[in-house]
């Protein structure tokens, strides 16, 4: 509850030696001007499964010392959540980033100590799993602002639905000393999308590089990874790595490719890595149910003397160490079982004997998934920091809202046991 705050007036009084000072007047004290109070009840916690309709009211009740004059109600929902029917009275517009919302005009007086009711309605859509609801007035009526308080609430909440990440592996040949691109790859295969600020449930996938090779160029969204968490920005030379969607938002069926350089060192046999779903944390999801599509690997195949050195990853290339010239395979598809193939590809031109083969053109990886954009509510993914102001009058009384959304998931950190 928002209330203005005056100091106490104070008095002063000033005398000196020899010289008479006129007695200072206190600063007269005004009374608090009279202004209303709006207050937002809670809704209830809800876990709907999609198709379901949530369907609950909401009591403004003004506690201030003035009348508010009729009063704007706004609700907010993320993506996975609708409004199953359009109020009369009510605006509705869909922001960049898709999230719905519902600006309402109650064309009635609230007195001091009095309430009113606002239903408040949404549905859970086929892809709905961590949503958020912005609900609420300002205290005097107004267009809500930023953030919450008593009168504009968020109410974070988890569909009774999962999302199944997919992790993807690569195969490079290469000769020793050489460089090969494998492409990690990890894939919403939903029902539900994912969005996740803060809990350890933020999707990631883990890439272990092969043995014997080192990463010399590693994709920006990926971290070095310590005991439980990544230790600092991308960077090259690190056996184990933490790849997450920007802004922590996956949408159902998107896929995210990262691609890693590595060179192969001069001892190094066939060798292979491996790709795990993750949370950023090291901590498997809680929402993906379905292990059997957790695991896929990054098979480096090292060729030696008198073999062709070739690259068959969907973007790496290699040129034998001598002999005939390397080839090299474009690619970016996926075999059934998880693995990247290479697509047909040239033969590089016959070196002289002893000369190292020409290296072949480089393959082109599949078309990486797009991120989720950054929140409707400015900086942190916040909610509240759009909307239009642009409403029609709703008759006392009659003001259906259905929920909206936002952005800030809270939840309590998880550690793996032990730790």
């Amino acid at each position: 509850m928002r209330s203005a705050f005056r100091p106490a007036a104070t008095c002063v009084a000033a005398t000196a030696i020899g010289i008479g000072f006129p007695l200072l007047a206190a600063p007269v004290a005004h009374a608090e001007d009279p202004a209303p109070d709006l207050v937002v009840s809670a809704l209830p916690a809800a876990a709907p499964k999609p198709g379901e309709v949530y369907d609950r009211s909401v009591t403004v009740t003004n506690k201030g010392t003035a009348a508010a004059d009729g009063l704007t109600f706004r609700i907010r929902l993320t993506r996975g959540l609708d409004f199953p029917a359009h109020v009369d009275g009510c605006t509705y517009s869909t922001d960049a980033d898709q999230v719905g919302q519902a600006l309402c005009r109650l064309d009635t007086v609230v007195e001091p100590g009095a309430s009113v009711t606002v239903p408040v309605r949404f549905k859970a859509l086929p892809k709905a799993l961590m949503e958020a609801v912005e609900y609420g007035t300002s205290p005097t009526g107004a267009v809500p602002g930023e953030g919450y308080d008593d009168s504009y609430r968020l109410l974070n909440l988890t569909a009774d639905s999962t999302a199944d990440l997919h992790a993807e592996g690569d195969l490079a040949e290469g000769a020793p000393g050489s460089r090969v691109t494998v492409t990690a790859t990890l894939r919403n295969d939903g029902p539900g999308w994912i969005r996740n600020q803060q809990s350890d449930d933020q999707p990631a996938l883990m890439v272990r590089i092969p043995k014997g090779t080192v990463a010399v160029e590693v994709p920006e969204d990926c971290q070095p990874f310590g005991i439980d968490g990544p230790t600092g920005p991308s960077e090259p030379g690190h056996p184990v790595y933490v790849c997450s969607p920007a802004d922590h938002t996956f949408e159902v069926d998107q896929s995210l490719d990262y691609p890693f350089v590595l060179k192969i060192g001069k001892k190094a046999e066939d060798t292979q890595g491996a790709v795990t779903v993750s949370s950023v944390y090291g901590i498997h999801p809680d929402f993906d149910k379905n292990p059997a599509n957790d695991t896929a690997y990054l098979n480096v195949d090292v060729t030696r003397d008198g073999d062709p050195g070739t690259s068959t990853s969907g973007g790496g290339t290699n040129g034998g160490d001598s002999g005939d010239g390397g080839t090299t395979s474009s690619g970016g598809g996926n075999d059934p079982h998880g693995q990247s193939t290479g697509g047909s590809g040239t033969t590089g031109t016959t070196g002289t004997t002893g000369t190292t083969g020409a290296t072949g053109t480089t393959g082109t990886t599949g078309a990486s998934g797009t991120s989720g954009t950054s929140g409707a509510s400015g900086s942190g993914g916040s909610l509240a920091a759009t909307g239009s102001d642009d409403m029609p009058v709703l008759a006392a009384g009659a003001v259906a809202v259905t929920a909206i959304g936002g952005l800030v998931l809270a939840a309590v950190r998880r550690r793996p046991a032990g730790k």
